[in-house]
C-alpha cells in the first residue's frame, strides 16, 4: 500500500498572526525539538506546518484526529526532513500497516510547500 499526501502554506500567513497568540499558536503545533531546529523563523515553521498536514492526510485522518504534536518533523544533519510519529498518529499508522515514510520541504516564493509518501 501507498499513501501519499500534499500541502502548500504561504510563509507570511504565520507573520500575520496576532502577535498576542501567535507563541500559543507556536507551542500547541510545533514540538520542542522541532522549535529548538526551527526557532521562531516563519519560513522554517511554515514548512514544518505543511508536512505536518501532508502527514495527516497521508494517514488518512487530517488534523483532530491526530494531534500537531505527534506529528513531528525533525532534520537529519543532512538537512533532510524525517518524520517521527507519537502517540495517536504513530497507532493510526501502524493501523494502516504504514511503516516507511518519506518527506520532502521546499520554499520559494513566499510558500512553502511538503510532500510526503507513506508505504506498507
Amino acid at each position: 500500500m501507498i499513501k501519499c499526501g500534499a500541502d502548500i502554506v504561504r510563509i507570511d500567513r504565520l507573520d500575520t498572526i496576532n502577535p498576542t497568540i501567535r507563541a500559543r499558536f507556536i507551542r500547541r503545533v510545533f514540538t520542542p525539538r522541532e522549535l529548538a531546529q526551527a526557532g521562531t523563523e516563519s519560513e522554517a515553521l511554515a514548512g514544518l506546518f505543511a508536512a505536518k498536514e501532508a502527514v495527516s492526510k497521508a494517514l488518512g485522518t487530517g488534523i483532530g484526529k491526530v494531534s500537531w504534536q505527534s506529528i513531528e518533523i525533525i532534520h537529519a544533519q543532512s538537512g533532510e526532513p524525517a518524520l517521527h510519529l507519537h502517540d495517536e498518529a504513530l497507532k493510526a499508522a501502524l493501523a494502516r500497516g504504514l511503516t516507511e515514510w518519506a518527506v520532502s520541504i521546499t520554499h520559494d516564493g513566499g510558500l512553502a510547500l511538503a510532500f510526503v509518501v507513506a508505504r506498507g
